[in-house]
């Protein structure tokens, strides 16, 4: 990977701290006409994520929410019509709030945060809301969309860049160690880490409940994730077929599946945290962006990390926490394989991840955040940590955060020399 490059900034100039005060989450379930969301509407998922952030935070003033932003991968039907303003009126802000919507595919909702968090950083907002959604059941990924046949016809990229699970079977063509065997231990790991997780009463907090309704089974409540297969095996995962080429290592049960949820996070700057006096859960350190060849986008991680990491001035040595999105066990191997990792280190998605709990596409994003807020509450000895995920196209992104409860922690402004 080529090394990254560091953007030249004003000697002196000083940026505002961004801090992310509360993130919640709907459970994800499974997409399509059996899913628990079936019958309910994208908007309204969102809806009940901004409802959640204001009850848990009654000290925030809503009129005094500068921005909301909301990230959709697939924006039409009840995911369109501008998510941000549409699902915050719906929610009871006041009018004066305005709202946006994103899309960088997985990486929606991270894109959200970072985007209101430059806002914060040059102090045009002191309070935004960044969320994301994705209902996968009623619009599949790439639902409506039509692709340039220049792609194709001009060779510009492999056409396998547009069927997600071709990009991982070719992460197992380039790296043959990183085997289905290797997956599937990855895989089981994940399952068995979101179910001690969930015995913990650790994920449970930031779930927001959701009222279900069926017009074959009555009303029911969400409360938990649907797609977790806890009690799953090695035998069972080998046991699973590769739908995507013959003799192919990628499966269902090594990778995430299709999936419906919303997330939002709160976001101040942090004197204005102080000022009202809200919780602090995370503080926003770097993030990056970056592309690499569509055909092999879960190695997008690598160059993110890479460039994140050299904004910090921090190294991989410096981060005690990583959440990375789980799309596929062998894009984790690679991102692992890349940083000279073991495949079990213990800093990396110690709760789980979208393996067993999901990932709906543009809301997994802020649902990494809510567990490595949980993992910097756990664990106050650790200073740094990062979320970080492959994107569709061939891109990857990646946030570097620091601990409140560290003892080490900076405050305030930041001067960027």
């Amino acid at each position: 990977m080529p090394s990254p490059r560091t953007p030249q900034m004003s000697p002196g100039r000083q940026v505002r701290s961004t801090v992310l005060v509360d993130a919640v989450r709907t459970p994800f379930g499974r997409a399509g006409k059996n899913g628990m969301y079936a019958e309910t509407r994208a908007d309204d998922l969102v809806v009940s994520v901004f409802r959640e952030l204001l009850r848990r935070n009654p000290s925030l003033p809503a009129e005094r929410i500068d921005d909301v932003a909301v990230a959709a991968t697939t924006q039409i039907g009840d995911q369109g019509l501008t998510l941000g303003r549409s699902a915050g009126i719906l929610a009871g802000f006041p009018r004066s709030v305005p709202g946006q919507s994103v899309d960088r595919m997985c990486a929606g909702a991270l894109t959200a945060v970072t985007n209101l968090a430059g806002g914060i950083g040059v102090g045009a907002y002191d309070i935004v809301i960044a969320a994301g959604v994705e209902h996968m059941g009623r619009h599949p990924m790439g639902e409506g969309v039509d692709i340039n046949p220049r792609f194709i016809s001009e060779k510009i990229i492999d056409p396998e860049a547009f069927v997600m699970g071709n990009t991982a079977e070719n992460l197992h063509d380039r790296f043959p160690h990183l085997s289905r065997s290797r997956a599937d231990e990855y895989a089981l790991r994940s399952q068995q880490k979101t179910s001690q997780a969930y015995a913990d009463g650790l994920i449970q907090p930031d779930l927001v409940p959701i009222a279900l309704r069926s017009a074959q089974h009555g009303w029911g409540l969400a409360t938990r994730d649907e797609p977790p297969r806890p009690h799953i095996t090695m035998a069972e995962l080998a046991a699973l077929p590769a739908p995507f080429r013959p003799h192919g290592r990628v499966s269902a049960g090594n990778s995430a599946g299709l999936n419906d949820g919303a997330s939002g996070a709160l976001l101040l700057a942090e004197e204005v945290a102080d000022e009202i006096g809200l919780p602090k859960r995370a503080r926003l350190v770097s993030y990056a962006f970056a592309g690499v060849e569509p055909d092999v986008m879960g190695m997008g991680p690598v160059p993110a990390t890479e460039r994140a990491l050299a904004l910090a001035g921090l190294t991989m040595q410096d981060i005690g926490l990583i959440e990375i999105n789980e799309a596929f066990a062998v894009q984790v191997l690679a991102f692992l394989d890349y940083f000279e990792m073991a495949d079990d280190d213990h800093r990396v998605n110690p709760f789980g991840g979208a393996i067993a709990v999901g990932h709906p596409l543009a809301s997994s994003g802020i649902r990494l955040m809510s567990y490595l807020a949980l993992g910097f509450s756990a664990r106050p000895d650790v200073r740094y940590g990062i979320t970080t995920m492959c994107v569709g196209m061939g891109m990857g992104a990646t946030v570097v955060w620091e601990n409140p409860h560290h003892p080490g922690q900076s405050t305030g402004r930041r001067r960027l020399t």
